[in-house]
């Protein structure tokens, strides 16, 4: 941490906000987890803004940035781009105003997003592959338009809007001794970290960034923004290339570290939520349990808030989350093996999984190709096993029995 010139926001900016936005959106639950903490050994409790309306912060930050537009802003209308989440905080705060609303996201938006920002009234327009392109095609849109420009994060009245959050936590856990915020831009942990040095001087706050869209960490590590040449990570709302300037200074002056966690940590974590809190929580919105869980983050015996920061995850990638999480655990077993091409060999290597009652999802037969044998096959068989030693116990049985078995491997 450093400091020196003046916070873009200050602590009464957010306490504005919090009255402004108190009847507008919900105070959502903070309930302490007693797996986590078994597993952490932190006191940790979890913030449920994947609850909040539109099923993320992001909303605060909007609806307060609508609500100080002039007139004539309301007339031209507002565009704004975005990953999804602050597209639908946008478009909500919009329709509450009636006003015109267009949205610019990247064409890998999830559909969910996309559809939930179309269902508030606004316009949405595809572009790019990331948020910075995103970006880049609405900042041409609103020269064409005239429309007021709403940015995702790099705005003071965002900044205050989002650090109501942090008065809400610290007001449902005044002791707290850590908070463990995901960074994408920073304009979430910008304003938590504002309202909790004004009410907690000396609590320790950490932001979590996903690895492969390490931004703030980067920028952090060179003493200034940096714009990182490609990025790729589950974790789309927090998949952005570069800080904002008010909020990385802010980040410089009032954040304690910034940790990054992959994508298997951040996979981890959204089906932990999932399994074991009865919670969805997308990528993003799950990075600060993944730092708990993965080890990046020790914090034994503390009192941890860990804001969940968005839900609003596709169904299609929760079950390939599901699928990969579970292919990692040991509960999903794939391999390869090469049989005789004859009646009732499938079945006799069949029997030997079926004695150890493991279930068969999948079987497929390749027979035609220059790499096998003649009268021979080639079977690739998925698997549902109950854990890692029950899968090497399988393959110590199909080669006692004769049977040249592999598992399955990733490219690298």
């Amino acid at each position: 941490m450093s400091s020196s010139t003046a916070l873009p926001v200050t602590i009464a900016d957010i306490w504005e906000a919090y009255k402004l936005l108190k009847p507008l959106l919900h105070h959502t639950p903070l309930t302490p987890s007693r797996t986590l903490r078994e597993m952490t050994g932190a006191e940790v409790y979890l913030k449920a803004e994947n609850m909040q309306r539109s099923g993320s912060f992001k909303v605060r930050g909007a609806s307060f940035k609508l609500s100080r537009l002039s007139e004539q802003d309301y007339q031209r209308g507002v565009i704004a781009a975005s990953a999804g989440n602050h597209a639908q905080g946008v478009a909500i705060a919009a329709a509450q105003h009636k006003i015109p609303c267009t949205i610019v996201m990247p064409e890998t938006a999830p559909l969910a997003k996309v559809m939930a920002t179309q269902g508030y009234g606004a316009e949405v327009v595809l572009h790019g592959f990331t948020y910075d392109d995103a970006y880049q095609r609405c900042l041409e849109l609103r020269e064409q338009t005239g429309a007021t420009f709403i940015h995702a994060f790099d705005d003071p009245d965002i900044i205050a809007g989002q650090g109501t959050l942090g008065l809400e936590m610290l007001s449902d856990l005044p002791d707290a001794d850590a908070i463990l915020v995901p960074i994408g831009g920073g304009g979430l942990i910008a304003g938590i970290a504002i309202a909790a040095r004004a009410l907690r001087p000396n609590i320790t706050i950490i932001g979590v960034q996903a690895a492969g869209a390490p931004s703030c960490r980067s920028s952090l590590d060179a003493g200034k923004p940096l714009e990182l040449p490609a990025i790729t990570t589950v974790a789309d709302g927090i998949a952005v290339k570069r800080p904002g300037e008010l909020t990385f200074s802010v980040i410089q002056r009032l954040v304690d570290d910034v940790v990054l966690v992959d994508d298997e940590a951040i996979i981890s974590a959204v089906l932990f939520l999932m399994e074991r809190c009865k919670m969805l929580v997308e990528g993003a919105g799950a990075a600060g349990v993944a730092a708990l869980l993965s080890g990046t983050v020790k914090l034994p015996g503390k009192k941890v808030l860990v804001p969940l920061t968005g839900g609003n995850i596709d169904i299609n990638l929760v079950g390939r989350f599901i699928e990969h999480g579970l292919a990692a655990a040991g509960r999903y077993f794939v391999i390869h093996t090469r049989l005789e091409d004859r009646p009732g060999e499938l079945m006799r290597f069949l029997g030997i999984i079926a004695d150890m009652r493991i279930n068969v999802i999948d079987v497929r037969h390749q027979r035609i190709s220059s790499h096998l044998p003649i009268m021979q096959r080639e079977e690739t068989l998925t698997l549902e096993t109950r854990d890692r030693a029950q899968c090497e116990q399988l393959l110590e049985r199909l080669r006692a029995a004769g049977y040249v078995v592999e598992e399955a491997q990733s490219l690298d």
